[in-house]
């Protein structure tokens, strides 16, 4: 039986349940939060009970698993993650490495490696190999998967850099890949088209925020490559309504996708883009959160036409699939 690690251990895939398969405990820069959010609105043990309160409500209507691609740039802490895992012993956490930058490297990787000050091998392959194999820092925790980035400004050396240490570290792996794209530019197909270059198992890739597209051409073009299609952002409006989100799901269902699809809603438990200002923003998008998908999203896809066996691919059997 193919086992995934999780924050509390490996476990069967067959036992992962209804999974999630891109959202965050929490997004944070440590800086940011060390200088200036500790006095003002960050409480390590409120935000701690807060996520536990959250992610118990999520398991309790019916999930098993939630994959977190927090990784360098987004504020991974894996023992932060250990406190609320030992908490919601029902909810399984998956966690990444890579990088999520957009375009330039941060200093530690930018000036050692290929073409770099110092001529070396890319040290990126040795840090995400090893939290793979030998597991985070001194946490025990493995990651499962890894995470990069190719957003509007494409592959800009430092974002080409980290996909290919990413697609390195698949092969040498086994580990599948999420990508984060930006859908009005068709990033994806830049994405998908470095990783078979390089010799990625495109099986073995989830397209990032391939869902903010209602653009069924488009989707369709990624998902024939073999890719899974992350129909990832319910409940962030801004980007793509609800009402649209559900109806590209259904159309792509009815022509025969719901095996390339996977869904989540990119949502945390607390994120600190926003500063003291987090309470305004959900008053901005209620439905940015973790159990839209299950009060809201999964009751229209099923007034649409969407089958309950297709509603199971895309919940339990991609994403066992995925971490086969």
């Amino acid at each position: 039986m193919p086992v995934v690690s999780t924050v509390r251990g490996p476990v069967d895939v067959e036992d992962l349940g209804r999974t999630l398969m891109h959202e965050h405990v929490f997004v944070l820069s440590t800086e940011h939060l060390q200088n200036y959010g500790v006095d003002r609105w960050w409480d390590e043990e409120e935000r701690v009970a807060d996520a536990v309160t959250k992610l118990r409500s999520l398991a309790a209507k019916g999930f098993g698993t939630i994959v977190d691609p927090t990784v360098w740039g987004l504020g991974r802490y894996i023992p932060r993650i250990q406190r609320i895992a030992e908490q919601v012993p029902e909810l399984n956490i998956i966690v990444a490495t890579g990088l999520y930058t957009y375009d330039e490297l941060p200093h530690q990787y930018a000036t050692r490696g290929p073409g770099a000050l110092l001529e070396l091998p890319e040290p990126m392959i040795t840090d995400f190999g090893r939290d793979i194999a030998d597991g985070i820092a001194d946490t025990g925790v493995h990651a499962a998967f890894l995470k990069c980035v190719v957003e509007t400004r494409g592959l800009t050396p430092g974002v080409e850099r980290v996909c290919r240490a990413v697609a390195r570290t698949h092969a040498a792996t086994g580990a599948p890949i999420t990508v984060h794209t930006h859908a009005p530019s068709r990033s994806g197909l830049l994405a998908l088209d470095f990783f078979a270059k390089e010799g990625v198992d495109l099986t073995k890739v989830v397209i990032g925020h391939a869902g903010d597209s209602n653009d069924l051409d488009y989707l369709m073009r990624l998902a024939d490559s073999g890719a899974v299609l992350g129909m990832d952002r319910f409940g962030l409006d801004l980007y793509n309504p609800t009402a649209q989100r559900v109806e590209t799901v259904a159309a792509l269902c009815a022509r025969g996708y719901a095996d390339r699809m996977v869904l989540s809603q990119d949502a945390s438990c607390f994120i600190d883009w926003f500063g003291d200002s987090h309470e305004l923003v959900a008053q901005l998008m209620p439905n940015w959160r973790h159990d839209h998908i299950a009060d809201d999203v999964l009751p229209e896809l099923l007034r649409q036409g969407v089958t309950q066996e297709q509603i199971d691919q895309m919940l339990v059997g991609n994403p066992r699939r995925y971490f086969s």
